[in-house]
């Protein structure tokens, strides 16, 4: 029997809405991500959990440095997923083109983690996931709670300061953790891949008609505390997005990431077993501020009220990108097809490095590559990986 076309927009729909069950039983839906995507390729796996300073317990992994291969003792690394993803991104691609995999073959103690709402990170110290305030936060508590904590857990546990690889959001909540001078002291560099930091030039038409819809209807949003991918409210979302003028959801990925260069089809299957993943609505509606606004700012209460009970004045405060210290290691890497990270909010976003110290900044550009090619494409290894640990391995 054939497999459907993972990217054939009504087979897609069905899975969101849980009527097709993948693979009879999904891995991740029974063991942790240890069991299901790292120990089958015989690499030794650790599962930890960390407490946020605001109650939120975070699934981590350890991959121990040496992998299959190497026996050395490097340096830890930290990787950051995007938005919807979980640590699975990282693990996607067969061992030998996984980053996480090349990463541990390479001797790096790989450590990967896992946002608040993700499927093994729903847990909290007095709040459960039906709880509307599970729900209260948007990527500014990631800044503020989530990568402080993993970071230093995994400093505290290791004795080291450590390199840093974040994906889209991933790459968000870093540099806005960065422009604060926050998290530096526990840092070796960083690699960025795909990054987003401005969005007002999203060419990606879900994402733009998406985010009009989520500021047009907030109120209806907001009563809806889980933004669930696979849930009804984010599929009937999908449905009137894809009917509007200018949608063209034939390639319902393509829509939403660009046109990918480099995937295997059998590695999208992969990734529909294991992502999409649940965030916060309110984590949707910021970003959706983003791309009406084009500025990287808190998050807006919209009410004056309400934004100066929370910061004491009346619009949201901005994340400077000018001020990310000089002298810090960066990697960017980024694609001249991605609808997400494109290329003239990028141009922004360099142009903030203007004075950045010229032996402390590569920057990479892939001209075929959109934004999941970085995470799922079959060269990534060669492309974008084998240039990004050659980075840390100079530092």
């Amino acid at each position: 029997m054939n497999s459907p076309d993972p990217f054939n927009p009504i087979v897609l729909l069905l899975l969101l809405c849980g009527f097709i069950i993948v693979s009879a039983l999904e891995p991740g839906s029974v063991d942790g991500i240890c069991k299901s995507l790292v120990e089958p390729h015989n690499y030794a796996c650790e599962e930890h959990l960390v407490i946020t300073n605001d109650g939120f317990i975070l699934s981590m992994q350890r991959i121990p440095s040496g992998g299959r291969t190497s026996s050395a003792n490097g340096p830890p690394v930290l990787l950051q997923h995007g938005l919807l993803m979980d640590a699975a991104t990282w693990l996607l691609l067969p061992p030998e083109s996984s980053l996480a995999f090349v990463l541990a073959d390479k001797g790096f103690d790989v450590w990967l983690a896992n946002t608040r709402g993700t499927k093994f990170s729903q847990g909290h110290t007095s709040l459960g996931p039906d709880d509307p305030g599970f729900w209260d936060w948007s990527w500014d508590e990631l800044v503020a709670f989530d990568l402080p904590a993993t970071l230093q857990y995994v400093h505290n546990r290791t004795g080291q300061n450590m390199h840093y690889v974040g994906h889209s959001l991933g790459t968000l909540i870093a540099l806005a953790a960065f422009s604060k001078h926050q998290l530096l002291d526990m840092l070796i560099s960083a690699a960025l891949i795909s990054p987003i930091a401005h969005l007002g030039d999203v060419t990606s038409p879900i994402a733009r008609n998406a985010a009009d819809n989520f500021l047009g209807e907030v109120l209806f949003w907001l009563g809806v505390k889980e933004f669930d991918p696979r849930g009804k409210a984010a599929v009937q979302l999908l449905v009137e997005v894809c009917a509007k003028p200018g949608v063209d959801c034939i390639n319902l990925l393509t829509s939403f990431t660009g046109q990918n260069c480099c995937l295997n089809p059998s590695v999208s299957q992969n990734f529909l077993i294991h992502e999409p993943q649940p965030t916060a609505t309110k984590n949707m509606i910021h970003l959706s501020q983003m791309i009406r606004s084009g500025t990287i700012a808190m998050y807006d209460y919209v009410d004056v009220i309400e934004n100066i009970k929370h910061y004491g004045q009346s619009t949201p405060p901005t994340y400077n990108m000018t001020s990310i210290p000089n002298d810090f290691p960066l990697f960017l890497s980024y694609g001249g097809a991605d609808a997400l990270s494109d290329v003239n909010d990028v141009q922004l976003l360099l142009d903030n490095f203007k004075d950045h110290d010229g032996d402390k900044l590569v920057v990479q550009f892939r001209e075929d590559y959109a934004h999941a090619d970085f995470v799922m494409g079959e060269n990534a290894k060669q492309v974008v990986y084998d240039p990004l640990i050659a980075f840390f391995m100079l530092q």
